[in-house]
C-alpha cells in the first residue's frame, strides 16, 4: 500500500477508529472537534469501530495497533496512528495543516 495522500480542502470527515469502543477514543474526538472549531474549520470528527469506518473517512485516527486495520477497511483514507488519544500535540499539528491549506499524509 503506497502512501495516501490528501488536500485540505478534500478533508471533510475524520474519524477516530477503536475496537470496540475505547473511552480515550471519543475524549479524543471532541479534543479535536473543539481545536478545529476553534481554528474556524468546518470538518466532521465521528468515531467508528475499525471495521465500520464509514466509506466517507478522508483522514482516520488510529491507535497504532489498529492502524493497518484501518488502511484495509479505508485504503482511500490519510491514517494517523499513535499510542495515545488524550490531550495529543498530533491534533494541534493537524488543525494548523488544514488551516494553512496544506497536505495531510499517512
Amino acid at each position: 500500500m503506497g502512501q495516501v495522500v490528501k488536500r485540505a480542502v478534500e478533508v471533510r470527515k475524520i474519524v477516530f477508529a477503536c475496537e470496540a469502543g475505547m473511552g480515550s477514543s471519543l475524549i479524543g474526538a471532541n479534543q479535536l472537534k473543539r481545536k478545529l472549531k476553534d481554528a474556524g474549520l468546518t470538518v466532521e470528527v465521528v468515531y467508528a469501530a475499525v471495521h465500520a469506518i464509514p466509506k466517507d473517512a478522508d483522514i482516520i485516527v488510529a491507535h497504532t495497533g489498529l492502524a493497518k486495520r484501518a488502511q484495509e477497511v479505508a485504503p482511500t483514507a490519510v491514517v494517523i496512528s499513535f499510542m495515545n488519544f488524550v490531550n495529543n500535540p498530533v491534533y494541534d499539528d493537524l488543525v494548523k495543516k488544514l488551516k494553512a491549506g496544506e497536505s495531510i499524509s499517512s
